[in-house]
């Protein structure tokens, strides 16, 4: 079986998603699916099977259980082939980039021009409190 032929099925694709983070018990990965697909516990483990004789997964026996984890080996076969074609969203990619940090940009002027500026010092001709206000001794005769 092709590698895409293996990964073309969701359920197979939501398995090594799981396995991904790290190895998981056969009985995890089954109860997973099974809500997820609605598929029964022998479907789950013919995906896992597939999987496993494709050299996508392994399999370990820690007593009863059985611990799969992902074959990295397959997938770097995948990314090779998909070399070909990275030129056609790579572009994409990278402009996409820059048009996130521009909105990022953006929104931080934005932010820091409607936010309340720090109080300004009392000497200042715009201080609201130095145009309604004397400063403190102004006016009264404190003298003797």
């Amino acid at each position: 079986m092709h590698a895409l032929d293996v990964l073309g099925d969701p359920v197979r694709r939501r398995i090594l998603e799981l396995l991904a983070d790290g190895e998981r018990a056969a009985g995890e990965i089954s109860a997973v699916v099974q809500e997820e697909f609605g598929i029964s516990q022998p479907g789950v483990s013919q995906h896992l099977r597939v999987l496993r004789d494709n050299g996508f997964a392994t399999v370990r026996a820690q007593g009863t259980r059985r611990l799969y984890a992902v074959d990295p080996a397959p997938l770097r076969e995948v990314d090779r082939w998909l070399d070909r074609y990275r030129h056609f969203w790579n572009q994409h990619l990278d402009a996409l980039g820059t048009e996130i940090a521009r909105g990022k940009r953006e929104r931080r002027v934005r932010e820091a021009e409607s936010s309340p500026s720090s109080p300004s010092s009392p000497s200042s001709p715009s201080s609201p409190s130095s145009l309604t206000s004397p400063p403190p001794g102004a006016g009264a005769d404190t003298g003797p």
